[in-house]
């Protein structure tokens, strides 16, 4: 999961819902506001019975709530990626059942290839928008189901993750609301991906965890920073570009008073954005091998040599 900046298929996915949902919340705000003319501006609506403009209206409401939510998900989709599957939702099953009535011979092909652009076109857009994001792996984990969440960090870990039983079995939502806590540990905007993920790693070795450290040092290489430079930081080698900004997340990550100086030097050098978000992944990111320590699971984050 990467929740950095956006690059040009993240804009994509983001013009895909803002034209599914203009063009969802356009159409519902005509059915509101002239139902009537709609009927008659929709050439194949006419074919299906006389005008009724409350019933009109209701179908409105629903183009207007889609609109509304996928705009909302368009804001940030890699956040916000279950807006975009409930404000596509009904335009998918409503496309659904234009595919039905020309299976069922309900109504004509002709018909149907009419009124595609309109009830096939939006959510395809939407469900286009949705796979690319979950190809590219580009989704925030909240919303996975629990299982197949803990599985998937598991794997990632290469089964060192045992604490992830414990989460999915805690009542409460505890796996929802962790979830929720991720994307905390990876917020990145200003700072630049070497700095930011030489400060993730520091802290987390600091912490003396190595299947954490493995898994912070994956998230790096898949935000771009080069293998090589990634597997110094693990070796707590880190090339002189990045060595304040590794020592200041292993200051973090440590309590360590030093953390000031090096804080002040790349807040200098990168701008204060930028602390605040090395800060925020060193001071997060330790939680983790934190979690594992207080249900008993010491050993498995003992550090050891790790590679990329």
């Amino acid at each position: 999961m990467t929740l950095g900046k956006f690059d040009p298929l993240d804009r994509l996915v983001q013009l895909l819902l803002i034209v599914a949902g203009l063009s969802s919340l356009a159409n519902g705000l005509f059915m509101l506001v002239r139902p009537l003319e709609w009927y008659v501006f929709i050439p194949t609506v006419v074919t299906t019975g006389p005008p009724n403009a409350h019933f009109i209206r209701d179908i409105g409401l629903a183009y207007l709530g889609s609109g509304l939510i996928l705009l909302y998900a368009a804001v940030h989709p890699k956040l916000r990626w279950k807006a975009a599957l409930v404000g596509g939702l009904w335009l998918t099953l409503h496309g659904g059942l234009h595919v039905y009535e020309v299976a069922a011979g309900i109504c004509g092909p002709a018909t149907f290839w009419a009124d595609a652009p309109g009830v096939i076109g939006q959510p395809a857009l939407v469900l286009i928008a949705l796979t690319i994001l979950v190809v590219r792996q580009r989704i925030a984990p909240a919303g996975i189901p629990p299982r197949l969440f803990a599985r998937a960090v598991d794997q990632a870990t290469h089964g060192m993750s045992p604490h992830m039983a414990d989460l999915v079995a805690a009542p409460g939502c505890a796996t929802e609301k962790y979830q929720h806590f991720m994307p905390v540990t990876l917020h990145r905007h200003a700072a630049p991906p070497p700095e930011f993920h030489a400060a993730r790693i520091g802290a987390t070795l600091a912490a003396d965890c190595g299947p954490c450290a493995l898994l912070a040092a994956e998230g790096a290489v898949a935000d771009g920073v080069d293998r090589s430079v990634v597997n110094r930081l693990l070796a707590g080698a880190p090339p002189s570009e990045l060595a304040d900004a590794f020592a200041f997340g292993r200051a973090v990550g440590s309590h360590d008073p030093a953390a000031d100086a090096y804080g002040a030097g790349i807040e200098s050098a990168l701008g204060r954005p930028a602390r605040f978000e090395l800060a925020l992944t060193a001071a997060t990111v330790t939680a983790y091998p934190a979690l594992k320590r207080g249900l008993g699971y010491a050993s498995a984050c003992a550090l050891h040599k790790l590679e990329v």
